[in-house]
């Protein structure tokens, strides 16, 4: 009787113990998954056409016709492609800020930038990697790659915890003549530092999984941004190759299957940690691929599409980098993670500036209330196969090219896109969901939608930057 007493006891005690260590899994779990990792891909002048896979079924174009990206198209195929993304700028450096701190490049400012978001006088504006560590102080978060704010700050200043410093285009490129750059191809083992960019990302990531701590990672390629780098290998398959109509330069497809190859092992990283069922990947490029290669030059940018002898390479959308039509600003957008369903397309019109409040809610953080970002968190969007609505202080996108050869701003709402010449003192409109190429003007046809929608652009304006807003005044548009 003693014995089974024994017996007994020691059941009990190895139950507790079970007990006790499925207790501390489930809570481990719980921690983990309220403590998402992030890995944020950002890749530099890839066109909205520039995947292999196509950002939207609907339109055949949207596909390339020459370049291949297996492992984007992996990512497409295990998350949501949103197939109307656009980047805050149609040129890199307002792009980043406005990722970083989740507003328009309109209210961040151009000359007034480096003033107003200095760290020194600055210090505690609202950045991705802050906003992390409001929600869980053990966040460590990276920068490997191009950082380009030009304004003298340095990731470190903004939450970050590593990072390549304050890098910009020259830190990935090989050529100095800048008329090489768009002709002639530079053959090396590490393209546009891709290589070592990810070999750096990979560690970061098994540290911190390692030492048990919630990450996030942004990854922002040189790549595919001119000049034009790849492995040799890659050169000769497209040298190979059937050309394209839109797409046919060897060096630079090259160069974007080689960054396409470090999407790979990001995945695949990824799931060999064991961490894909707690970690979202977004992808997104800063903005639209030039034109052509060789691009145009000054206002001829934004010319009529059927002003050039052959099919711009953003092609079925008008025009591409430097500028703010569609061509310029859509950009391929890709998300997968935890409760994303996979090989889905979402319509919804999302941003560079949403990144910020998409992370927030994602890692629990509540960023309201505040009245001083742009953005909108799409987290309920990747979680409902792509159905829903994004909800931000206001229901329309705002644009501004910051350039005194050719100055013009954009506003987007639902359908409708404005885009205002200022120089010219002219404003098109266009019917996006009907006419996706901006090849009819509709300003005519529709006097009150387009003083509506100009009404609005100015007020924000107004009210987000003065400086801005007296420099578009002095503009004569017959208002």
């Amino acid at each position: 009787m003693k014995k089974t007493n024994n017996l007994a006891s020691k059941s009990y005690f190895e139950i507790l113990f079970v007990l006790v260590c499925m207790t501390i899994v489930v809570s481990n779990t719980y921690s983990q998954q309220s403590s998402p990792n992030f890995i944020f891909i950002l890749t530099d002048d890839q066109g909205w056409s520039c995947t292999s896979m196509g950002i939207d079924d609907r339109i055949p174009d949207s596909k390339s016709d020459y370049y291949e990206t297996p492992h984007i198209d992996r990512m497409a195929k295990e998350g949501i492609r949103f197939t109307n993304a656009y980047a805050p700028a149609s040129i890199c450096s307002p792009t980043r800020r406005s990722i970083i701190f989740g507003q328009t490049p309109t209210r961040l400012g151009d000359e007034t930038f480096k003033e107003n978001y200095n760290p020194e006088t600055n210090g505690q504006a609202l950045t991705i990697p802050r906003v992390l560590k409001s929600a869980n102080p053990a966040y460590k978060a990276a920068h490997y790659g191009k950082w380009d704010l030009r304004a003298d700050i340095f990731p470190e200043d903004l939450g970050f915890d590593e990072s390549d410093g304050d890098t910009r285009n020259s830190h990935g490129n090989l050529m100095s003549a800048s008329g090489e750059k768009w002709t002639e191809v530079f053959v090396t083992d590490d393209p546009k530092r891709t290589v070592s960019i990810t070999r750096r990302a990979v560690n970061f990531m098994e540290r911190q999984v390692d030492q048990g701590n919630p990450f996030y990672l942004q990854i922002s390629h040189y790549a595919p941004h001119v000049d034009i780098q790849t492995r040799r290998t890659t050169l000769e398959k497209y040298q190979n190759k059937l050309p394209g109509e839109r797409h046919h330069s060897p060096g630079w497809a090259g160069m974007l299957e080689d960054m396409d190859t470090s999407v790979g092992e990001i995945l695949d990283k990824v799931e060999h940690l064991g961490i894909s069922d707690n970690t979202y990947i977004i992808l997104m490029s800063d903005n639209g691929a030039a034109e052509f290669i060789p691009p145009v030059s000054g206002q001829k940018k934004l010319s009529d599409p059927k002003s050039f002898d052959k099919p711009m390479r953003n092609y079925p959308l008008r025009a591409g980098k430097w500028t703010l039509y569609e061509g310029g600003i859509r950009v391929p957008f890709i998300v997968k993670g935890p409760g994303v369903e996979k090989g889905k397309m979402s319509h919804e019109p999302v941003g560079g500036w949403d990144i910020l409040p998409t992370v927030a809610e994602l890692a629990g953080y509540d960023l309201l209330p505040r009245n001083d970002l742009d953005g909108g968190s799409f987290a309920k969007l990747i979680h409902s196969g792509g159905k829903g609505q994004v909800h931000r202080p206001r229901d329309y996108f705002v644009f501004h090219r910051y350039h005194d050869g050719y100055p013009h701003s954009a506003i987007i709402q639902d359908n409708h896109k404005l885009v205002i010449l200022w120089k010219k003192a002219r404003m098109e409109l266009y019917d996006l969901h009907t006419d996706i190429g901006e090849r009819t003007d509709i300003s005519g046809q529709h006097p009150d939608k387009v003083k509506s929608l100009y009404g609005k652009f100015i007020g924000y304006v107004n009210e987000v930057n003065l400086v801005l807003f007296k420099k578009l005044s002095a503009y004569d548009m017959g208002n």
